[in-house]
């Protein structure tokens, strides 16, 4: 009975934040459409689509469950929400509204504050992703980015994030012999630190990285995961293209919500670093956005994703083979899971031969 009521309670608790999300977008969207229109090619979404999204966050949702009975994580990761930040940056986002729907309908997407510096920065990371203000290098953007991914996927984005914890926990029983607190685990572009708050809840002793660009995103990180019980996470500012760490350092490493936002050349730059820094026996996730070859059914979400936001490398980023890219930087036994919306690839480094 109790297990039946703490289930209950976490459907009710996930359809009221997709209620929230659809209500926000549908209010938000009338007032653009209204106070700034902009001439998008938007594809109109059929209603067995629909339905379809629907039947997958529903499959999301019971998985998401059923590994928190199975101690992947503790059940309390389930109604994680960061409340104090939504009630005081909600009003924000509604705020910040108006200068999104100017850069969207004049195209401006390389627009930052006086007070920001981009030169030590790569080009394709100097840009406004989502038409957000300041993109990835502002206080602002730190302090909204959780809500607006929530809203984004109806609250269902920490539930895809949390995908990666069962794999990640079952590669590292490849390291049985090496004590838990000397299992290392890395998260690459860890953003805003909500992917490592995650992993310390399943894997409360192992040592946490994090490498972030953003000094922003990594300060609201910090605030974040120091609170939280447990060892600190080793945060670094740093280029994933060049991770600052030894060969072989890492028992895992993870990457969430990063790869879309990459050039391809990047794309294989980073997995190559990845491969590099992980252990033999070790294994790499990576969860994205779900691909033609995986989901063809959702193409018109993903042509509207595009056009409805600034990603200009999400369109070759749904047609790129990311297995491919995984086994030329030597990575084998590559995985494909999909939930809801998001892709997952989880590979294994191959084990150092016998002497």
């Amino acid at each position: 009975m109790p297990d039946t009521l703490t289930k209950l309670t976490y459907q009710t608790f996930q359809q009221g934040k997709s209620i929230f999300g659809l209500a926000h977008k549908t209010i938000s969207t009338g007032l653009m459409k209204a106070l700034s229109p902009v001439d998008k090619k938007v594809t109109p979404i059929p209603t067995e689509l629909l339905l379809k999204f629907q039947e997958r966050l529903n499959n999301l949702l019971e998985v998401d469950w059923e590994d928190a009975q199975k101690g992947v994580y503790p059940n309390s990761l389930l109604f994680d929400n960061p409340w104090e930040d939504f009630f005081v940056y909600y009003p924000q986002l509604w705020m910040d509204l108006p200068q999104i729907w100017e850069r969207a309908k004049s195209d401006k997407y390389k627009e930052f504050s006086a007070n920001i510096d981009t030169t030590d920065y790569p080009q394709y990371y100097v840009r406004n992703f989502h038409h957000q203000t300041d993109g990835y290098l502002s206080e602002l953007s730190a302090n909204l980015y959780d809500l607006q991914v929530e809203i984004l996927f109806n609250g269902a984005a920490d539930a895809m994030r949390r995908r990666i914890l069962a794999p990640l926990k079952d590669g590292l029983k490849v390291f049985a012999d090496v004590p838990p607190r000397q299992q290392r685990i890395l998260d690459v572009a860890c953003g805003t630190g909500r992917t490592l708050k995650m992993i310390r809840a399943a894997l409360p002793q192992a040592s946490l990285f994090g490498t972030d660009l953003s000094p922003t995103y990594l300060r609201k990180a910090n605030q974040l995961l120091s609170e939280i019980p447990g060892e600190l996470p080793q945060l670094l500012q740093a280029n994933a293209e060049e991770l600052p760490y030894l060969e072989n350092y890492f028992h895992g490493v993870t990457c969430v919500f990063l790869f879309h936002e990459l050039p391809a050349v990047i794309r294989q730059r980073i997995i190559d670093e990845s491969f590099r820094v992980t252990k033999p026996g070790g294994t790499f996730i990576i969860c994205d956005s779900v691909q033609l070859s995986d989901s063809p059914e959702v193409e018109p979400a993903m042509h509207n994703f595009y056009e409805t936001f600034h990603e200009p490398y999400y369109r070759n980023y749904i047609t790129d083979n990311l297995v491919e890219r995984l086994e030329k930087a030597g990575f084998e036994k590559v995985e494909m899971q999909v939930h809801h919306m998001s892709k997952y690839l989880i590979a294994r480094k191959p084990s150092a031969p016998l002497a």
